[in-house]
């Protein structure tokens, strides 16, 4: 039985199946996984009620859209009135794809995507067009080593179990 905060070695070989071959639907992956379909069912649905599956929806790679240049910016904001007005701001500019407040010497963290590099140029001029933003950071992201990934983490989190 999966621990109520983490989960146990059938669903990580659940999670790892529909990460390898989302396609492969509940009966498909009872099959495989060699457990009845109403376990597989009832597992999935636990592990979407407590957010550990947080989506089945397709992943979209910016750069096949067009947006091969990747960058985070570290803003600094006026806190007065919170994190609430900037993100507002941020989150109506299309190539923000995340948003992040963070310890450190900056408050955000935001994720973009560009075209090319004055296209990034003209992004970071509309995220810092707004009073609340004092300053922002910019590192530009040259090569992917390792991209998200949450499989090992699964596993670990499974391992734990005993």
């Amino acid at each position: 039985m999966p621990r109520p905060d983490g989960v146990d070695a059938l669903d990580a070989r659940i999670i790892a199946l529909f990460t390898e071959d989302p396609h492969v639907g509940v009966l498909g992956a009872s099959r495989r996984l060699g457990v009845a379909r109403g376990t597989v069912q009832a597992r999935i649905d636990r592990l979407q009620e407590r957010g550990v599956i947080a989506s089945f929806a397709p992943r979209v790679e910016p750069r096949a859209l067009g947006y091969p240049v990747s960058a985070y910016c570290t803003l600094e904001i006026r806190q007065r009135q919170g994190h609430g007005p900037v993100v507002a701001h941020l989150s109506a500019i299309p190539q923000v794809l995340e948003i992040h407040s963070i310890t450190g010497a900056g408050d955000l963290l935001v994720r973009v995507a560009a075209r090319d590099n004055a296209d990034l140029g003209r992004v970071i001029d509309e995220i810092i067009d707004d009073v609340h933003v004092l300053r922002a950071n910019t590192a530009i992201c040259l090569v992917t080593h390792l991209p998200h990934r949450t499989g090992p983490l699964v596993e670990a989190a499974a391992g734990e179990d005993g």
